[in-house]
């Protein structure tokens, strides 16, 4: 064992894709206020109360935007009574209930859209809303009988179950709202949304506060989340999986300009909510390459990370065998030191701690790291834990709070554990292992499978690469003003997000394939209308249904396939 301290980081990636239309400002989907108010709250709660604790925390800056856009409507709506344009939060505050029965009905379901042991079996009075819901689901005629305190009550209750522990722990309002039960009433309701506003908009401020004492470490992602490898050199797949069939576009036309143009414009975002350059730059979906480093390296960063298998396949190509994983690399000719995930720890967190006792599975968590303190002999060690900072908690008992509590406690008072980050880790010079060859690849098993590979993930690409052939021949016309093609190349940056390929395929949920394979199609038809095009006729018809149960629906993937 080192007579150093094992370094830890903990990097916690906060990400939404963007769900608005643009052309219309319109939120499809209500997934970045409800994690506001559930996850970046409560994490920067759990931090803010354990001050010997570190961590990075990295964002995406289109989810930094619609955190803004959602404080601007609240604010909004409190003081002029402007609606909302987000459908949900809309009938939270709807004096009266929609006449028509089918609109009734998707009401009703999205309020269903929640864990079903952690958020709504824990409120017997929510639980019973529900269940009287999914009789009104299988009974269609019996909606015109639903009446309007019945939908006040489910969307209060909605709410509310999404609330963050530590604002349950603390708000008296939700308390006093949670205890009445039932009858809510506009003015409850309002209050709710008072809640709810006061959460979107001091979040990313107390996030900005700690950083400022020094006490987290924040980082970002490329502007929409684009994966990198993929725009830069579609064939980069090939690395990590040699018989993978590709999409018919056998290139992503300008690539690379692309990468930058996310690149300049996630570091701007960040800048202007923030006020400083980030020094750390999580690849969206850990999607790293030799020329994806090398692109961040010029641009200045001075860590990048990615997952723990992309060091395994790194090191097999390289022909070495015996070096310890717990170090920065710099793969030759990158001039960047990248940070490798443990895969098991994080996965650990992700997928199997929410089924133990919190201070179990701290206590399991901890022995873990005491056993890679002593028998890993190298010195400098540095173990990564990188995951995502938003979609384990709802499995977990009181969203993960008993958790977290214990985790920063425990480590933040360890003997032999040092709770550091990425950028404090190079202060301090420690070893940068080098790497001859890099395997270009994502957390995700290494590979680029969960983007690509796929009949229906490729079909993606194709639509894609056909939008931005119709880009570059309108944008060479010299047609568009200048304000029009700042619009365009916003839009097309929306469109090469990762997300939308993440959910193409049969294996994930209905639902959640059929919501952002729609939101994908209208992403691409509001490009075309942007550039003065017409959009493709099939971008009317669905590509890709999903009839899959993917562990935690889904949301997120464990690092080691078959975990």
């Amino acid at each position: 064992m080192s007579d150093k301290k094992l370094k830890l980081v903990i990097c916690w990636h906060m990400h939404q894709p963007e769900y608005r239309d643009l052309q219309t400002g319109e939120f499809q989907l209500p997934w970045t206020y409800l994690h506001v108010m559930k996850d970046y709250v409560d994490m920067i709660a759990h931090l803010e109360a354990a001050p010997e604790a570190k961590a990075v925390v990295n964002f995406a800056p289109i989810l930094l935007e619609q955190i803004e856009d959602y404080a601007r409507q609240v604010g909004r709506y409190l003081h002029d009574r402007i609606s909302f344009k987000d459908p949900l939060l809309a009938a939270l505050v709807a004096p009266s209930i929609p006449s028509d029965p089918d609109a009734r009905l998707k009401l009703v379901k999205d309020c269903m859209r929640a864990n079903r042991e952690r958020q709504i079996g824990r409120y017997p009075t929510f639980q019973k809303l529900v269940k009287m819901a999914e009789w009104m689901e299988q009974n269609h005629d019996a909606l015109s009988y639903m009446n309007s305190q019945f939908i006040s009550d489910l969307l209060a209750w909605y709410h509310l179950a999404w609330m963050g522990e530590s604002v349950k722990l603390t708000d008296v309002r939700v308390k006093r709202l949670i205890a009445k039960g039932s009858g809510y009433t506009l003015h409850e309701r309002i209050e709710i949304v008072e809640v709810i506003g006061e959460q979107l908009s001091t979040a990313i401020c107390r996030y900005k506060a700690l950083a400022r004492k020094g006490r987290i470490e924040l980082s970002v992602t490329p502007y929409a989340h684009p994966i990198m490898p993929l725009l830069i050199d579609i064939k980069s797949t090939l690395q990590a999986m040699p018989d993978a069939p590709l999409p018919e576009l056998d290139h992503y036309p300008g690539g690379e300009e692309r990468v930058k143009w996310h690149l300049k414009h996630g570091v701007e975002t960040f800048k202007r909510f923030f006020g400083f350059t980030p020094r750390g730059c999580w690849p969206s979906e850990g999607a790293v390459s030799t020329e994806t480093l090398k692109m961040l390296s010029e641009f200045g960063f001075d860590w990048a990370a990615t997952g723990g298998n992309v060091l395994h396949n790194s090191l097999r190509l390289s022909g070495i065998d015996s070096v310890s994983p717990h170090h920065p690399f710099r793969a030759s000719g990158t001039g960047i030191p990248c940070f490798f995930r443990d895969d098991g720890l994080s996965d650990l967190i992700g997928f199997e701690y929410s089924k133990w006792h919190a201070d179990d599975a701290v206590a399991d968590l901890v022995n873990h790291l005491e056993q890679i303190h002593k028998h890993d002999t190298s010195t400098d060690k540095v173990v990564s834990i990188i995951m995502d900072g938003e979609n384990a908690w709802e499995y977990f008992p009181q969203n993960g709070y008993h958790f977290l509590s214990a985790l920063y406690k425990r480590l933040s008072h360890h003997p032999e554990i040092q709770l550091t980050t990425f950028s404090e880790c190079l202060d301090q010079v420690i070893e940068i292992q080098t790497l001859p060859n890099l395997m270009a690849g994502s957390w995700v098993y290494g590979t680029f499978s969960t983007w690509i590979g796929d009949v229906d993930k490729n079909r993606g690409w194709d639509m894609l690469g056909d939008a931005k052939w119709a880009f570059d021949k309108v944008v060479s016309t010299g047609r568009l003003t200048e304000e029009q093609l700042a619009l365009a190349e916003h839009q097309l940056a929306i469109c090469e997000g990762s997300d939308w390929f993440w959910w193409f395929g049969d294996y994930n949920p209905g639902e959640a394939v059929s919501s952002f394979e729609k939101q994908f199609r209208l992403n691409l038809s509001n490009l075309y209308l942007l550039l003065g095009e017409d959009p493709p006729a099939y971008l009317a018809l669905s590509f890709t249904q999903g009839s899959g149960a993917p562990a935690m629906g889904g949301t997120m993937r464990p690092g080691i396939e078959n975990v």
